[in-house]
């Protein structure tokens, strides 16, 4: 989409709005300061803020875009059908690993370095964060249930497979090679045994 101001130069919003996203991305919330976010997007003070608003409203935007992004991905992979719960948690990693993979966006992920972050937002933008996340973990939840699993299950282990998708998005951040991702996303996914009931303890001995 290509805005036209008359006397001014011309835009592409859309690709500004990318850029903006790129750069809470890659910085986060916080560090994400307005001459960044000017650089970044190649906009001025006065256009960033007549066509985004204020820092808190751009930041929102990018959230949206990522989301648009990145999460339908993410329901295609639960469709399925899928053999096994496991098979659902090896198809949700797979888009993460296949993101951070991706060369031309920043590494991690955008909704993890904004919840790390959630003191610096403002009560909506904390509130879409939080959103965000629980939409991914009913995703989880309701594929792992068509998978097979039982509620108990499909309930905790679409909050590991949560917190095993956060972990990557940080582990890749601080440099971890793609194999190494990839090995942690393999233990998630690893189908899991029946629970080992616990060794009763032997009677104590007593002097006949």
């Amino acid at each position: 989409m290509l805005t036209i101001m008359a006397g001014r130069k011309q835009f592409d919003v859309d690709e500004a709005l990318r850029r903006a996203m790129h750069v809470f991305w890659r910085w986060g919330y916080s560090e994400a300061s307005i001459d960044r976010l000017t650089e970044g997007t190649g906009l001025g003070r006065s256009s960033l803020y007549g066509t985004f608003g204020d820092k808190s409203a751009l930041f929102r935007s990018s959230l949206q875009l990522y989301t648009q992004t990145y999460h339908p991905l993410y329901d295609q992979a639960l469709r399925g059908p899928h053999p096994d719960p496991g098979a659902v948690v090896a198809a949700f990693l797979r888009v993460t690993l296949n993101r951070i993979a991706d060369p031309t966006v920043p590494d991690g992920c955008l909704v993890t370095v904004s919840a790390t972050q959630f003191p610096a937002l403002d009560e909506e933008g904390r509130a879409m964060v939080r959103a965000v996340i629980d939409g991914l973990r009913a995703m989880l939840e309701q594929a792992l249930l068509t998978a097979g699993a039982g509620d108990r299950e499909a309930s905790e282990l679409a909050l590991c497979t949560l917190a095993t998708n956060k972990s990557l998005a940080v582990l890749s951040r601080a440099g971890f090679s793609g194999e190494e991702l990839a090995t942690v996303a393999a233990a998630a996914a690893r189908p899991r045994g029946p629970a080992v009931p616990a060794t009763p303890t032997p009677p104590a001995l007593t002097d006949r």
